[in-house]
């Protein structure tokens, strides 16, 4: 298949440079499936805040991998023309908490979930297949971007506690994805599946099993939300991206998501990855060294 071809049957990733939808392209295109990788800097052209991409991105694509921006506002109308170019299958990315906003969490938490809840709803009013799919924060977020500098600094620091996260590897999130995309279409119809890691760590055990496979001295600070607010500000985030990321352990800390759940293991038919051979792979490839 070449990158500009066009099929009656392919497959949209969207974000298909990102954590998830770039393994999504992988594991299809093993598969032999016919995809459309797209984003700004994809194959396929593909912004969010620039709808005359939208149309041609979705030419030939029967089915959507969706991972919605942070602004809700354009979700819909996507969808929408989504369903009017030929789409009939969506797989929405989600977070799972999300059904806990306004709950048990202040309204800060939803700068991170409002992009994601549009999608709930755009698929969920479609018309046509769709499945959602709600994970846990991924192990890659410790070695491809966010916890990935503390760490090789030797200090990550958070407002969390001893919570714990049943974190869940991009790997299988992105497995999920391809199979729900791909096979056992009316079995999936309609669900939300929440996805995890096989057992819960706090994040002072997750940095320890870090440093056990790094070799090295790792430390872990517990923070109030106050501390972390004002840390997070002294490294340059804007106020209210500051807020809304202590609004994120919030819901953490309420527990709500602290729980394994058996998503994987339903569409999989097999137990997600544990983080300790999640933490001793990313080691050996130099992750925090």
């Amino acid at each position: 298949m070449t990158t500009d071809s066009k099929h009656d049957s392919d497959i949209l990733i969207l974000a298909a440079t990102g954590k998830t939808g770039r393994r999504v392209v992988e594991r299809l295109r093993t598969q032999g499936a016919a995809v459309r990788a797209a984003s700004r800097s994809s194959e396929v052209t593909f912004d969010w805040t620039a709808p005359a991409t939208w149309e041609p991105a979705l030419a030939g694509a029967t089915a959507l991998y969706l991972v919605a921006p942070d602004d809700p506002d354009p979700v819909e109308d996507f969808v929408r023309l989504a369903v009017e170019s030929g789409v009939r299958r969506i797989v929405a990315l989600s977070g799972r908490g999300l059904d806990r906003i306004g709950e048990d969490v202040g309204a800060g938490t939803a700068t991170f979930y409002t992009g994601m809840a549009a999608a709930e709803r755009a698929v969920r009013g479609s018309g046509v297949e769709w499945t959602i799919i709600r994970p846990n924060n991924f192990n890659q977020n410790f070695d491809e971007d966010m916890w990935r500098q503390p760490l090789r600094d030797g200090r990550l620091a958070l407002p969390i506690g001893a919570t714990p996260e049943p974190f869940i590897d991009a790997d299988d999130v992105a497995a999920v994805a391809a199979a729900l995309l791909t096979r056992d279409g009316d079995r999936h119809l309609g669900e939300v599946y929440e996805l995890s890691g096989p057992r819960g760590l706090s994040f002072g055990e997750a940095v320890g099993t870090i440093a056990r496979a790094a070799g090295r001295e790792i430390a872990y600070v517990e923070l109030t939300p106050e501390e972390y607010e004002a840390e997070l500000l002294a490294e340059g985030y804007p106020e209210v991206a500051a807020k809304a990321f202590g609004a994120l352990f919030a819901l953490h800390r309420t527990g709500y998501t602290a729980a394994p759940v058996d998503g994987v293991q339903r569409v999989l038919g097999r137990a997600p990855t544990d983080f300790t051979a999640y933490a001793e792979r990313a080691a050996a490839a130099g992750a925090w060294t």
